[in-house]
């Protein structure tokens, strides 16, 4: 059942999302979740909801506020609902069998561009403000190397000399294009996305030469509100650590968006997090 906005009583375990699109995310959702309750009858958790945000802010709120307690997120997203809620990372989510991924900065194969560096007067096409892979890594990773990120217009915009230049284009896909086309000189998707057939046609790929690959860092975090009950947040980390191993819990892991399986924060991915978070903050400080 779907929940309320109001702060639930403690037998019920709220998981969160954020979309634009609840109906279809409520479907990946609930099979997990239905999954998880039962599991939980010992800790005092007899009923499971589903409470949907529009954007990270007031999914931050619900945390803060305890209307939910559990969240599934990007990377990038889990280290801002933290930064923003006091949410802690409980489990690294492996999804499709890739626990962790990186980004690859992208031109064409003629390109006279063969580093970050080279960018500097440049245009680089990413995807959303959304996307850890396509916007927060490249963008902190432009920052670290001394490069000044600059919004355009448009993707017809030039850069000014001393900027690298970017625009949105929404999908992985539009990257490709924009890059193959000459339309942008560069382009960030996630490593993931580059070997994805779909994603990104094997006869651009072709065309196509990689300048720059970062650090990996988690593909998915499953986070808890700070404050929630220590012995819900055990159990619920021991039944989705064991969930790849039990048959019955399979189907509801495909649908939760794919997930092959969940892993404890080892030293390097918590290592990784915090500098996404320190990438984060300096994001929002020099370039949004």
């Amino acid at each position: 059942m779907t929940g309320s906005a109001a702060a639930g009583p403690h037998n019920v375990l709220v998981l969160g999302r954020i979309s634009d699109n609840p109906k279809s995310h409520y479907a990946q959702l609930q099979p997990l979740l239905d999954y998880v309750v039962p599991r939980m009858r010992d800790v005092g958790i007899t009923e499971g909801r589903i409470l949907m945000a529009p954007d990270a802010q007031q999914m931050a709120s619900y945390l803060r506020r305890g209307r939910v307690d559990w969240v599934t997120e990007t990377s990038g997203t889990a280290v801002a609902l933290g930064m923003r809620s006091g949410a802690q990372p409980l489990l690294l989510t492996e999804r499709s069998g890739v626990r962790d991924y990186h980004t690859v900065f992208f031109v064409r194969r003629g390109s006279p561009i063969v580093s970050l560096a080279d960018l500097k007067g440049h245009t680089l096409a990413l995807q959303n403000v959304a996307s850890t892979s396509a916007y927060l890594v490249p963008v902190m990773t432009l920052l670290e190397q001394g490069l000044t990120p600059e919004i355009l217009l448009s993707a017809r915009d030039a850069a000014a000399p001393d900027t690298v230049g970017y625009v949105f284009a929404r999908s992985e896909g539009n990257i490709a294009t924009l890059v193959h086309k000459g339309v942008v000189d560069a382009g960030a998707v996630s490593s993931v996305d580059w070997t994805d057939g779909h994603r990104i046609p094997a006869s651009y790929l072709r065309d196509f030469r990689v300048i720059h690959r970062t650090e990996p860092f988690p593909r998915a975090v499953e986070v808890v509100r700070a404050d929630l009950d220590a012995k819900v947040r055990e159990r619920l980390q021991q039944v989705l650590l064991e969930a790849a191993g039990d048959p019955q819990a399979q189907d509801a892991l495909q649908t939760f968006f794919g997930t092959s399986g969940f892993h404890r924060v080892d030293a390097q991915m918590q290592h990784r997090l915090d500098q996404l978070k320190l990438g984060l903050a300096r994001v929002r400080m020099e370039v949004e």
